[in-house]
């Protein structure tokens, strides 16, 4: 057991609050491969900073400076920051979600948008705010020479900020977007741009969860600030940034445990029955904007179009998660997905064959059910720094799968060979794809799934989070 500390920042901590009726708050533990990965540590590893997102964190944030109890917690010590609820606003949803996000994941209608005018200048500096509580809290809570690892787009300006306070640490961070090219990442505004990359320039180790990525970043400080990219390094005003990639795998004991449990198997029999014995194309996704779920629906309809052999014999199992609903552009979305799943019923079901089972309550359990028994699966986002959703069908598929992936997710990279990858916004192509998948040999597709599984776990959360902290001590 390692006695260095470590510390973690990121936007949303290990564990969340309720604020009850009475005044009483519990606390439920968070998952994936952070909360795993610095438990492994143990509770004297350091401190995970992070933000308070509700009422119920709010309340808690307020007692002990935000230092929550370990029995809360799990053991693991961590300081939830109650930020001024005008600063995260404007930090979280007017910078992280609506400019960054946007930038890295190229969803920006340029002929109107971005705008950058004085209400953006006004939650630019909210996020200044935001960036600088936490280096703050990171650097009065970091003993000397402690190794901090800052997590994602929402805090990179952090580590430049913790740097100017604490030059002793070491400070690695990742991002887990894609990055913007160049021409796309010019959208910001010159300093803002320059902003965003010295902030992460502030780190010893900048990490990225594909090669692809690490470039494109390196591209952005050669061409906006002039600095010397070298083979995994960045260099700047004589400081010298190492980059890295961790391609962020599944969790197969978890999944495999998971995905047999009786509420599993009593969802998979439900989605069956709604199904019947039809070949299914399965996705699972959030309504975020970069997922292109609607593009996937047109895709489906090209194929019921173009092949009609397969009305009747095949249905489109689709989850549509809302996600960021506080934001109008992601309201109009989730209700469009409703609106072409629902055209595409109207269109071609007849009987007791419903071509589109959209489903828009989250629900883990039975997104697992769907995965064990899924024969396509659709993963076809605009960009994506990774999506785990490709890695874990394969892993969790009872009959084998064939995985129809767009060639902009970050996962393209370790499951092409794979996959039947696709250009996202080719509504043709993509449906010959699917048509592929669903007439592809069963031992093919057996291999494949089993090949894709392998790759797929390579490197499961809790070592993906341990291969940082090493390449940080290593650099």
């Amino acid at each position: 057991m390692t006695t260095e500390q470590v510390l973690v920042a990121s936007n949303r901590g290990p564990v969340s609050y309720s604020l009850a009726d009475d005044g009483s708050l519990s606390a439920r533990r968070g998952g994936g491969g952070l909360v795993s990965g610095l438990s492994a540590l143990g509770p004297e590893a350091g401190t995970w900073v992070c933000a308070a997102l509700g009422d119920g964190d709010r309340a808690a944030a307020a007692r002990d400076g935000g230092r929550l109890p370990v029995e809360d917690t799990g053991g693991q010590a961590v300081r939830m920051l109650d930020i001024p609820a005008d600063t995260f606003d404007a930090a979280y949803n007017g910078v992280a979600n609506s400019v960054l996000w946007f930038v890295h994941h190229l969803l920006y209608q340029t002929p109107l948008e971005p705008v950058f005018d004085a209400d953006f200048e006004r939650q630019w500096s909210g996020f200044e705010a935001y960036g600088a509580a936490f280096a703050d809290a990171l650097a009065a809570d970091a003993e000397p020479g402690a190794a901090v690892l800052v997590q994602d787009y929402h805090l990179s300006l952090v580590p430049g900020l913790l740097r100017e306070r604490r030059p002793d640490l070491r400070i690695g961070h990742f991002s887990h977007t894609p990055w913007a090219p160049p021409d796309l990442f010019r959208l910001l505004p010159d300093a803002i741009g320059r902003q965003v990359l010295l902030g992460i320039l502030g780190a010893d180790r900048a990490a990225f969860l594909t090669r692809r990525w690490a470039d494109a970043f390196a591209a952005c400080c050669a061409d906006l600030l002039g600095a010397a990219v070298g083979d995994g390094t960045v260099t700047h005003e004589g400081r010298t940034t190492r980059l890295g990639v961790h391609g962020l795998g599944a969790d197969a004991d978890f999944l495999r445990e998971r995905a047999f449990r009786p509420d599993v198997d009593e969802r998979l029999a439900a989605l069956r029955a709604q199904v019947g014995d039809r070949r299914t194309v399965v996705r699972v996704d959030r309504t975020e904007l970069s997922k292109n779920i609607v593009r996937g629906l047109h895709a489906f309809r090209r194929l019921l179009t173009d092949r009609p052999e397969w009305r009747g014999r095949v249905s489109h199992v689709a989850f549509a998660y809302p996600s960021r609903q506080d934001l109008a552009v992601y309201r109009d979305y989730t209700a469009e997905v409703s609106r072409v799943a629902d055209g595409i019923n109207a269109e071609f079901g007849a009987g007791d064959w419903t071509p589109v089972v959209l489903h828009v309550k989250d629900d883990f359990a039975r997104s697992l059910a769907a995965y064990r028994m899924a024969d396509v699966a659709l993963v076809n986002p605009i960009r994506d720094g990774m999506n785990l959703v490709a890695k874990e069908v394969p892993v969790v598929s009872e009959r084998g799968v064939a995985l129809v992936l767009s060639r902009e997710a970050g996962a393209a990279a370790e499951l092409g060979e794979d996959a039947l990858l696709v250009n996202p916004y080719d509504i043709a192509g993509t449906a010959d794809a699917l048509h592929r998948a669903l007439t592809m040999a069963p031992d093919e597709r057996e291999a494949r799934t089993k090949r894709l599984a392998d790759a797929a776990t390579a490197l499961p959360p809790s070592a993906w989070f341990l291969d940082q902290l090493a390449a940080l001590r290593e650099d």
